[in-house]
């Protein structure tokens, strides 16, 4: 049970509103995960966590790394938007995080193959175009997200583009250009036109994956005399604009000696929350990538993560169909961590209360 604290003086701030839900179902707020499946029944594996666990947030995929002949999430227009009601009537709210990667270009899950749009431009294409294009680009993104119950998009990508032997970021076209102020403002009509269709939006990678030469879906990436501070300017300028903010597995031995980004207290905390004043959601890049998983077993990973400042654990369940994760497993490691005193009840707290900030957007 947490004690009432109260705050005198202008503000009367209470926490009773933790008192009212089970640790369990707080710590299920703070999780994002992927999951196997077409159609979200009532006896669905999915739905059970949902209602059970009062999970917070869902990823959906298009590609099945079980069986690629089959969808994972994503099969048609019709499907997708009956699975999303699927979800959402197993929360207990209606506010159930639906989120995907529906950036443009390359990395867009709604394909033409499924009966969706599918055309949307590259980042590096869209700053050729002008403002009222964009916008009408992006808002014609957006109603279609919407359409099929989606409410957060995990873009827009603000890294730099500043090194040209970058695959993930430069090789792809996924930066709007090397200026900040630039960048800040694409960025900032992606996610005017993400909100006018009631989709919230993340912007990515924290602290700057411009930089990099590495994959960390791929294993460990050093960034530590690459990056440039200048990287952390898009955040600065957009901290008080962004729903979100995805934090990246990137190493800098500057910012942090011991750890990569997103399990990084010098990162997340010290770094983003009170240097750069951002005080919205924190989200992590997939848990499960290269640079984490060969790293860092799950319990020690979670560990990190919360301490570090997190409040959206994202576990995709895609990188490695060996290693998929139950959402009880999750829970249960998180439990145990708060019962062994390794993680902060209040952390946990925190982060639920972020994130209910969060859904009062929706």
């Amino acid at each position: 049970m947490i004690k009432k604290v109260l705050c005198l003086g202008l503000f009367v701030c209470t926490y009773a509103w933790a008192q009212e839900l089970s640790l369990e179902k707080r710590i299920g707020q703070i999780l994002m995960v992927g999951f196997h499946g077409t159609h979200a029944s009532k006896e669905s594996q999915i739905c059970k966590d949902i209602e059970t666990y009062n999970l917070g947030a869902v990823i959906l995929f298009d590609y099945n790394p079980v069986n690629k002949n089959k969808p994972k999430n994503i099969a048609t227009k019709e499907q997708l938007a009956t699975l999303t009601k699927e979800l959402q009537a197993c929360s207990s709210d209606g506010k159930l995080l639906i989120a995907v990667d529906q950036e443009g270009g390359k990395v867009q899950r709604l394909k033409s193959k499924y009966g969706f749009y599918g055309k949307f431009p590259k980042a590096s294409d869209v700053i050729k175009m002008d403002q009222g294009k964009i916008k009408e680009t992006y808002t014609k993104m957006s109603e279609e997200l919407s359409s099929v119950g989606i409410n957060y998009d995990l873009a827009p990508v603000v890294d730099l583009d500043i090194n040209r032997k970058n695959h993930v970021i430069h090789g792809l076209g996924r930066s709007f250009g090397k200026d900040p102020k630039v960048v800040a403002t694409y960025a900032s009509t992606f996610i005017d036109a993400m909100h006018s269709n009631g989709v919230l939006t993340s912007i990515k990678h924290f602290p700057g994956h411009g930089s990099s030469v590495g994959d960390t879906h791929k294993g460990f990436v050093d960034i530590t005399n690459l990056w440039d501070d200048i990287e952390l300017e898009p955040y600065r300028l957009l901290k008080d604009k962004a729903d979100t903010v995805m934090v990246a597995h990137v190493f800098n031995q500057n910012i942090d000696a011991k750890y990569p980004a997103s399990l990084s207290y010098n990162t997340i905390t010290k770094l983003l929350r009170w240097k750069l004043g951002y005080h919205g959601v924190v989200i992590t890049d997939d848990l499960q990538m290269g640079a984490i998983s060969q790293k860092y077993g799950l319990k020690n990973t979670l560990k990190l993560a919360i301490n570090a400042g997190d409040d959206i654990l994202l576990i995709g369940n895609q990188l490695d169909p060996k290693k998929t994760v139950s959402t009880k497993k999750l829970v249960d490691t998180i439990v145990t961590l708060v019962q062994n005193g390794e993680v902060k009840e209040e952390h946990i707290n925190r982060a639920y209360k972020r994130i209910q900030g969060l859904k009062k957007k929706l």
